[in-house]
């Protein structure tokens, strides 16, 4: 491939609960088409205005955690002014300032490079919007 620009949405389901969906297999499977070994960048971005993106550890609790953290910090009460949708829905128009809706990160040889326990994840805890896209982009 001598492309150096490579782009691709993802179409993910959240489900009707708060979440956050592991998309490191879905960016380690991009990579194998769109960097044919290269090195380069791979940005992850969410666009919509009530997720985010994080590099967490899963599966060990950690992403209950988050959630747990972000109920704390943001809860889903009456307080905000953003009133549509569920009850403190306001709260998941706050999230992205906390989480960004965003990541960049090395690709080296055409692989992710990321720590030992770290993943690439959705975060969402809008539980009215169950769709979501990802659009994941290779800048070699």
């Amino acid at each position: 491939m001598t492309d150096t620009f490579h782009t691709r949405v993802l179409d993910i389901s959240t489900g009707s609960t708060e979440r956050v969906y592991d998309l490191t297999r879905d960016c380690e499977a991009y990579l194998r088409e769109a960097a044919g070994g290269r090195d380069g960048l791979l940005n992850v971005f969410v666009p919509h205005a009530t997720a985010g993106v994080a590099i967490l550890e899963t599966g060990s609790g950690s992403d209950d955690d988050l959630l747990a953290a972000l109920h704390d910090l943001l809860p889903a009460d009456d307080r905000w002014r953003h009133r549509h949708g569920s009850p403190g829905h306001g709260r998941d128009h706050v999230l992205p300032a906390l989480v960004p809706p965003h990541a960049t990160l090395p690709v080296i040889g055409g692989r992710l490079e990321l720590g030992t326990w770290q993943s690439v994840c959705l975060v969402d805890t809008n539980v009215d919007n169950p769709d979501r896209k990802v659009r994941l982009t290779f800048l070699g």
